[in-house]
């Protein structure tokens, strides 16, 4: 096996702790070319599709990368920021906050982010940790809630990265964070500021990425994390059965997904006479294609179509102080037991090293 070029090994290197934060990806800019890019990229890892791989490659690369990309860079063109896209923007701000937040509590840490799919990848990222001296890693992905299309792939990522690499650092893993209290608390908060603002409406739908259906039956835990999330949510805000549904989004093909489906939810409680609706996506740690456009443009204008008459979302937590402070808390947890409140002097080691050569026959 071919090793990557690693920087050179210095004996009495001070050894540094790192936090790598981790989100899903999205294209470079808005076009048809970047689109069909980082979506090759995401579409093909087996975690993401199970089916069988030479027929999924016919269908991805003789379909899908043929009609798909020009819809879905028309979709991230209505939702571009001009700082590029939301998901960069709020995950690349979300990691300057995180070491901020570490920093204050005492820690002295390197924090990155990172995409599973486009840039900045995981194993650019890892590759600049050492360069950087990071000789621990926790890695943070940003899903709440545990999937193997999500939280596993980066776990492989990091996992194909460390296969080339000589000197792998030490690593953790952060796996879920669905029912950590802060998070729910951030969420909630979130919530109440939006009616303070904007006024409560009749019924608050909780909408989390859908995933099929077929992925409960084989173990995966996400469905049931995603009902705990909103369970604790409902409570923390003190919301009866009848005040709030639960919901998934984001269906891609014909098979049977998670139900119930968002936009169905959303149409049919029009039809019983709901008119105002607030919808808030928890399993979102940053706004994204699937909430400021599958939500905020399609699933709004479907439930207006229907006979609703205010359709208000709830921003995800992004960098607000609150979602931040459950961030950071959640890496100090994982963090404990590592070095990250000093930084070892070199030249101290170094002269260890040579005292302890001097003294040996």
């Amino acid at each position: 096996m071919a090793f990557s070029k690693e920087p050179a090994y210095r004996h009495g290197s001070a050894p540094r702790t790192a936090v790598l934060f981790c989100n899903l990806g999205t294209p470079d800019e808005p076009t048809v070319a970047a689109t069909r890019r980082y979506l090759a990229e995401f579409l093909s890892d087996p975690r993401v599709v199970e089916i069988p791989r030479l027929v999924w490659t016919l269908i991805l690369h003789g379909i899908i990368l043929r009609l798909r990309p020009a819809k879905s860079a028309a979709k991230y063109a209505s939702i571009w920021m001009k700082e590029g896209s939301p998901l960069q923007v709020w995950t690349e701000r979300q990691a300057k906050y995180l070491q901020g937040f570490l920093g204050e509590r005492g820690h002295q840490l390197l924090v990155r982010h990172a995409m599973r799919y486009g840039r900045p990848a995981i194993a650019d990222q890892l590759d600049a940790l050492k360069r950087d001296g990071a000789t621990r890693v926790l890695v943070l992905p940003a899903y709440p809630q545990y999937s193997g299309a999500t939280t596993a792939s980066v776990i492989d990522a990091v996992a194909h990265w460390a296969l080339r690499t000589r000197n792998v650092p030490e690593l953790r893993f952060v796996n879920r964070y669905h029912d950590e209290p802060l998070y729910i608390a951030a969420l909630a908060e979130s919530v109440r500021a939006h009616w303070q603002r904007e006024g409560r409406g009749e019924m608050l739908v909780m909408s989390f990425h859908g995933m099929p259906a077929r992925t409960l039956a084989l173990g995966d835990p996400y469905h049931c994390e995603c009902l705990k999330t909103g369970r604790l949510l409902a409570e923390t805000l003190g919301l009866s059965q009848q005040q709030y549904r639960i919901s998934f989004q984001s269906r891609f093909g014909k098979a049977k997904w998670l139900e119930p489906y968002t936009e169905p939810t959303l149409i049919e409680l029009a039809g019983q006479g709901v008119k105002q609706v607030d919808l808030i996506c928890p399993g979102f740690a940053a706004d994204c294609l699937e909430t400021l456009e599958e939500i905020d443009q399609e699933a709004r204008a479907a439930f207006l179509a229907a006979g609703g008459q205010a359709f208000r979302y709830i921003p995800c937590l992004n960098d607000s102080p609150a979602g931040m402070k459950a961030l950071a808390a959640l890496a100090e947890r994982h963090l404990q037991g590592w070095p990250t409140t000093a930084v070892e002097d070199p030249a101290q080691c170094e002269r260890a090293l040579a005292a302890g050569a001097e003294s040996r026959p």
